[in-house]
């Protein structure tokens, strides 16, 4: 698993493509950034930490008042069996929790324990740097450094034959 603060740096959401909250908060994210100490003192574990906790009771809350079926798998813990409405994209990790219908794989489930950890280290102020890093999930950094092809986002590359040409 990687470092929560390892993600790419040079991934930048296209202006042209974000929405106009995600716009609104990447400004208060990039101006909250200029006040200093504050970034040492959110993401200091005294303040991220209940941050996360909170975010994993409420999402334990919602996978129970809506019946999933609760599972523990790859570091993870999740509520499947959900109405599709009740989460975002194929599935969505709150906290230390991952809701979904049925998107379950191996592969995913290590995706969203990378978002747990991101959750971990950040707290609640993950919610806004998720929504600052955009929507569009090849250029949100949190999702490329939890691994764009066990989320599926992009299909796995297929390794090149090895051979010398064109059927030599």
């Amino acid at each position: 698993m990687t470092e929560p603060l390892s993600g790419p740096s040079n991934v930048r959401p296209d202006p042209a493509k974000l929405t106009r909250a995600e716009r609104v908060v990447g400004k208060l994210v990039r101006g909250g950034a200029k006040v200093p100490g504050l970034r040492r003192l959110l993401l200091w574990p005294v303040i991220a930490r209940p941050g996360y906790w909170f975010a994993t009771g409420a999402a334990w809350l919602w996978g129970r008042i809506l019946f999933g079926r609760f599972s523990k798998g790859q570091g993870i813990h999740y509520f499947s069996k959900l109405p599709k409405w009740a989460y975002g994209r194929g599935g969505t990790t709150i906290g230390a929790i991952y809701l979904t219908t049925d998107n379950v794989g191996d592969a995913v489930l290590e995706h969203e324990a990378i978002h747990k950890a991101q959750w971990k280290h950040y707290g609640l102020v993950f919610i806004l740097l998720y929504v600052a890093a955009g929507s569009p999930a090849l250029t949100n950094r949190f999702e490329v450094e939890a691994g764009l092809e066990k989320g599926g986002y992009v299909r796995p590359r297929r390794p090149r034959p090895s051979g010398g040409g064109f059927g030599v």
